[in-house]
């Protein structure tokens, strides 16, 4: 029997949280800015897998269930960033279901293991950090072409309801009642904004006046689970005509608040809630009965390998410098880049391509060459040239295009070929990306 009480529960699913068994809200004392104002953390991390997407993973599986749109040991498969992945992945285990998950390779590699660890099929993707809806080789497109199987289903957080449902039904009576209706301002990052959706309009049926703000970061930024507003309309729950206000905070502002939360306050944070905080502090002026809650998505933990790249820049330990041969080979790399001699603009390459048939190595993974490629090429990932290299042609005189999803990767593989003799190798500019935008062929078609 579950008593919140005694903190005793028949399965771990009773942990989840409600407005009997709320996650804390921690009072911010010391990195502050105010005087009258009240900051309180709303830490998600204690949701039982370790995020504030535990609520929506648990809530569109109870939903689909629901709706019998989901059978025993249902195959389901959900794009993600990693948090809303991590929460499935483990509801799928206790309920019995397979988990498919679709995944930016610049996700932290932290995120990427523990859903492999978790029991996840973990598909790697060159996509956004966050993934992107239209992308054609996306996180999203992929699991959309595989929830069209019938052996699978996509609840797709992007567009489902019950992604802002959850907060309604948990989140937003949480705050309500921890604060005992005094919560005068509500702020939280974007990413889906089922979050932002979902507790001001519970908030806001309580109380009309509550002021609502959204924060997300800049464009090019490096913090897992937001969206910049250039990809904010990509999600069906941004409503900025619902907020009061949005903030954009820079990614060092965001990773240097992140820094002192752990250090000042000793409050475990991620970016993410570095950021929503920063947000926060610029929006919000300082007024007796000021009562704000920041959500704080999820812990430092899961972020070790984009923090690293960060503490130099905040004053921190440096970070771990790289040798001599990594600084040799990425400073040979950026020679290619800047090389119009070993690099070819894709509307030339196409050129090329129509009437001499240059041979086109493709060196992204098999998953993505296989949706989409240049008609004719052929597929050798990176990681596979050298033990692969018999398989390149035997003319060292012979053009030869490398192309990968957006033309970085395909300028280490122009080193490699280089270095085995072939005197005619270019990297195609904006990768495959480029030569899709220009409307010229690829297979399947």
């Amino acid at each position: 029997m579950n008593d919140h009480s005694l903190r005793t529960y028949d399965s771990m699913l009773g942990l989840l949280s409600s407005a009997d068994n709320p996650t804390p809200l921690v009072r911010i004392n010391r990195v502050t800015p105010f005087e009258h104002t009240q900051v309180y953390a709303k830490l998600e991390w204690y949701n039982p897998f370790g995020a504030v997407k535990d609520r929506v993973a648990f809530n569109m599986v109870r939903d689909a269930e629901d709706g019998d749109v989901i059978a025993e040991a249902q195959d389901l498969v959900e794009p993600t960033s990693g948090n809303t992945g991590l929460g499935l992945a483990m509801i799928a285990n206790a309920r019995g279901y397979s988990l498919t998950t679709p995944v930016s390779n610049q996700i932290p590699l932290e995120k990427r293991t523990m859903l492999r660890f978790f029991g996840a099929d973990v598909v790697e993707l060159d996509d956004d950090l966050c993934p992107a809806p239209g992308a054609p080789e996306g996180a999203i497109a992929t699991a959309l072409e595989i929830g069209a199987r019938p052996e699978f289903h996509m609840l797709n957080q992007y567009t489902n309801p019950a992604n802002p449902d959850a907060h309604y039904r948990t989140t937003g009576p949480e705050i309500w009642r921890q604060t005992q209706g005094a919560v005068t301002h509500f702020v939280a990052g974007l990413g889906t904004c089922g979050t932002i959706t979902g507790v001001s309009r519970f908030l806001r049926e309580q109380n009309p006046d509550v002021v609502v703000v959204g924060v997300h970061p800049n464009e090019g930024h490096d913090i897992p689970g937001v969206r910049s507003i250039r990809q904010l309309p990509q999600t069906a729950f941004f409503s900025p005509d619902e907020y009061d206000g949005l903030v954009e905070i820079q990614n060092a502002e965001a990773f240097e608040l992140c820094l002192r939360l752990n250090r000042e306050e000793s409050i475990t944070a991620g970016p993410s809630s570095g950021m929503a905080l920063a947000g926060a502090f610029k929006r919000i002026p300082d007024e007796l009965g000021n009562v704000v809650v920041v959500v704080f998505p999820d812990s430092i933990f899961k972020y070790a390998s984009s923090v690293v790249k960060h503490l130099a820049g905040l004053g921190s330990a440096p970070a771990p410098t790289k040798g001599k041969q990594e600084v040799l080979l990425d400073g040979m790399v950026e020679n290619v880049r800047a090389n119009t001699d070993l690099t070819v603009a894709t509307s030339v390459a196409h050129e090329e391509w129509r009437e001499t048939s240059p041979y086109v190595l493709d060196v992204r993974n098999e998953d993505s060459f296989a949706k989409s490629h240049v008609v004719g090429a052929a597929n050798i990932p990176l990681h596979d040239l050298a033990a692969r290299a018999p398989e390149l042609p035997d003319n060292k005189e012979a053009p030869i295009f490398t192309i990968c999803e957006r033309g970085n990767i395909s300028l280490p593989a122009v080193l490699f070929l280089t270095s085995l003799g072939y005197k005619d190798v270019r990297s195609i500019n904006g990768g495959t990306l480029a030569w899709r935008k220009g409307g010229f062929p690829t297979e399947p078609s």
